[in-house]
C-alpha cells in the first residue's frame, strides 16, 4: 500500500516537483550557463593545495569566516556585510524564509529566474509579477516602481537570466528612493558585463540593497555551490541567525579562498568569454531563422522555429545540448546557448547552419 501524503504535505509545497534540467549527457554541454573554460593552472595549483591541506574531521566554520574576509576585502567592506551561503540558491530561499510569509509581497520581473518565484512560494510570500516586454524585454519601471511600493521585497537580475540585459542603475535608485520595499539585485552574471554595472559599492549608503553574487560563472565553480550576499550588517545578522548550520563544507570553503585570492588570474578567462560572445553572436546573425537578444551575461538568447525540436536534434544528432525555454511564458520558440570555448561555439553554429540547409 503506498502513503497517501496529500493531505500532509503542508498546503503551499503540493505540486512541487523536483528540479530538473533536463540534463543528457553530450560531448558539447552548453545549456546551463556554466564556464566551460579550463581554470588557468595557477588557480587550480593554489585550490589544489588548498584541498590537500584540508582536514576533513572537524565541522567547517559555521559562519565561513576566512571567506567572508577574502571577499570583503575583494569589495572594499567589511566582514559583517558579507553572508556565503550553499550557492546562491540557498540565499535565496533563507532571504523570502526571513522576510517573506503571508501578506509580504515579492516583486519579480519575469521572464527571469525561475526559483526566485519558487522559493517565495514555498515560504507562502506572495509573488506579484511586472512581466518585461514581450518583444525586447526591457522592464515597465513605472509598473514595477508602483507595484513595489507595498512589497516586502523586489528582485531585479542584472544581466538578467535568460533574457541576459543590464538594468539600468536608475531603476534601482528608484526603487531604493520611491518604495520601502528591500531591493535585491542578483549580480550572478555582472563579471561579464561592462565595469561599472554593478551596484555592490551602493551597499553601504543604502541599507535596503543587498547584492547576490555567485561563484558558479566567472569563477568556473560550479559545482562547488558557493554564494554570498552582500548587504547591510543588520540583515546578515537576521539571516545567520535563521541559516542551515554547517551549509558550507569545509573543501567548499577553502576552494572558494583559495579561487577568491587568485581572482586576477581569471581575467584572461573571463575577457575570451565576452570576446566569445560577440564572436559567437556574428556567426549567429548569419542564420537567417534564427533571432538573438543583446547579452552582457555568458549566454545568448535566441528565438527560432520549432526550438524543441532543434534541442531535440542538436542533442541527438550533433551531441550538443542547449536549454529549451519554449515551455516558459513569454518566451515561445526561445533557446538559451551558453557561451563556451571557441571550438564549442563553432561546432554549435555549424551544427546550426546544416538544420537550417535542410529547412531551405
Amino acid at each position: 500500500m503506498s502513503l497517501d501524503l496529500s493531505k500532509r504535505v503542508r498546503p503551499a509545497l503540493v505540486g512541487f516537483e523536483p528540479y530538473d534540467p533536463a540534463f543528457t549527457p553530450c560531448e558539447v554541454n552548453l545549456s546551463a550557463n556554466e564556464n566551460t573554460h579550463e581554470l588557468p593552472v595557477a588557480v587550480r595549483e593554489a585550490i589544489n593545495a588548498a584541498l590537500v591541506s584540508t582536514p576533513l574531521n572537524r565541522y567547517p566554520d559555521p559562519l565561513s569566516n576566512e571567506l567572508r574576509d577574502v571577499l570583503a576585502e575583494r569589495h572594499g567592506v567589511q566582514r559583517s556585510s558579507v553572508m556565503v551561503g550553499n550557492g546562491g540558491d540557498e540565499i535565496l530561499f533563507n532571504l523570502f524564509f526571513a522576510f517573506g510569509g503571508a501578506g509580504r509581497t515579492l516583486v519579480t520581473c519575469p521572464p527571469d529566474f525561475s526559483e526566485y518565484a519558487n522559493f517565495a512560494t514555498m515560504c507562502e510570500m506572495p509573488v506579484k509579477r511586472v512581466w518585461r516586454n514581450a518583444d525586447d524585454f526591457s522592464l515597465d519601471v513605472d509598473a514595477l516602481v508602483e507595484a513595489s511600493k507595498d512589497a516586502a521585497m523586489v528582485v531585479v537580475t542584472s544581466p538578467n537570466n535568460p533574457t541576459g540585459d543590464l538594468v539600468d542603475h536608475a531603476v534601482i535608485r528608484r526603487l531604493l528612493d520611491e518604495t520601502d520595499a528591500l531591493v535585491l539585485v542578483d549580480e550572478a552574471y555582472v563579471e561579464f558585463a561592462p565595469d561599472g554595472s554593478s551596484v555592490i559599492d551602493w551597499v553601504a549608503e543604502n541599507p535596503r540593497l543587498m547584492v547576490l553574487r555567485t561563484l558558479s560563472k566567472a569563477f568556473a565553480l560550479a559545482g562547488l555551490r558557493c554564494g554570498y550576499l552582500v548587504a547591510d550588517p543588520s540583515i546578515i545578522d537576521e539571516l545567520s541567525a535563521i541559516r542551515q548550520i554547517y551549509s558550507v563544507d569545509v573543501l567548499a570553503q577553502a576552494t572558494a579562498v583559495a579561487a577568491v585570492k587568485a581572482r586576477e588570474e581569471l581575467r584572461p578567462v573571463v575577457s575570451d568569454i565576452k570576446a566569445e560572445r560577440e564572436r559567437l553572436s556574428l556567426r549567429l546573425g548569419n542564420i537567417t531563422s534564427l533571432h538573438q537578444w543583446p547579452s552582457e551575461a555568458n549566454f545568448i538568447l535566441v528565438r527560432i522555429p520549432h526550438a524543441s525540436q532543434v534541442r531535440q536534434r542538436l542533442r541527438d544528432e550533433f551531441s550538443i545540448l542547449v536549454r529549451d525555454f519554449s515551455y516558459a511564458p513569454g518566451l515561445a520558440d526561445c533557446l538559451r546557448i551558453t557561451v563556451g570555448t571557441r571550438e564549442e561555439n563553432d561546432r554549435l553554429v555549424e551544427a546550426l547552419t546544416s538544420l537550417e540547409k535542410e529547412e531551405a
